[in-house]
């Protein structure tokens, strides 16, 4: 039986590593690395430093560039599923290429795989084709929702209150109804910008864990402006931008 692990590894600081996530690659035989984007050199160099620091010695690393999604199409869920089956494909020809029998190989999920991301999805399409002829354990990480709370120093929920997470292309439709506490993460249109800002406070952070971590707060009138500046010249200088926010609405 071949082994697969899905390892969180945070959002992007080192220690960020929880002990099961360094006792699960330090057990790897090979590691499969998905490229999505050459501007992001500091985020591949940073998963090597892990490797460097955590792998066992004779370890191996495959590293091939993604298949690529279709972000233009109205069509969003069918767009995505045509990617995930690109994606079982790439996957389903890098085990039967490089993982032998009894080996254990290992995809490194920045953040945690279970929020946001479609490595569970793909390697179960891929173990449904297979036969089950591998199995599959996912290892949680530390989310950049977990590390923007923690930078805010606030928390994510409030007394008897529900919080929910969405992404930019969602909010942009309208501030969700029926809760007070909204998590957004995968905006790539600075949606806070387009939401009636009244009674709304904003926790914002980018590149949350690194270096260049931005983090800014206060009345949602008063910062939306400042934050889609501040976000827009990071996007340029660095060519990608990876961040998350709360917004929260004052009902005292």
């Amino acid at each position: 039986m071949r082994h697969i692990l899905i390892i969180g590894i945070g959002a992007g600081d080192p220690d960020h590593l929880t002990l099961q996530a360094v006792k699960a690659i330090a057990r790897t035989d090979v590691f499969f690395i998905l490229d999505k984007n050459e501007q992001r050199q500091d985020l591949i160099q940073l998963r090597r430093q892990l490797l460097a620091d955590h792998a066992a010695p004779g370890h191996r690393v495959v590293e091939v560039p993604d298949a690529e999604r279709d972000r233009s199409t109205p069509a969003y869920t069918e767009a995505v599923d045509d990617w995930r089956r690109r994606r079982a494909d790439l996957v389903e020809q890098l085990m039967a290429e490089h993982l032998g029998p009894g080996q254990t190989g290992a995809f490194l999920v920045w953040g945690d795989p279970s929020l946001y991301d479609s490595v569970i999805a793909v390697v179960e399409q891929v173990h449904e084709r297979a036969g089950a002829d591998f199995d599959y354990e996912v290892i949680p990480g530390i989310s950049s929702i977990s590390v923007l709370a923690a930078r805010h120093r606030t928390t994510l929920t409030r007394v008897g209150r529900p919080v929910q997470i969405t992404t930019g292309r969602r909010l942009a439709q309208g501030f969700p109804e029926g809760v007070d506490d909204v998590v957004v993460m995968l905006d790539g249109r600075a949606a806070f910008t387009e939401v009636d800002p009244q009674d709304l406070e904003i926790f914002y952070g980018a590149y949350l864990g690194t270096p260049d971590e931005i983090l800014a707060a206060g009345p949602l009138a008063e910062t939306a402006e400042r934050i889609r500046e501040v976000r827009e010249e990071a996007r340029q200088r660095k060519g990608w931008i990876m961040d998350s926010y709360l917004l929260r609405r004052n009902t005292d």
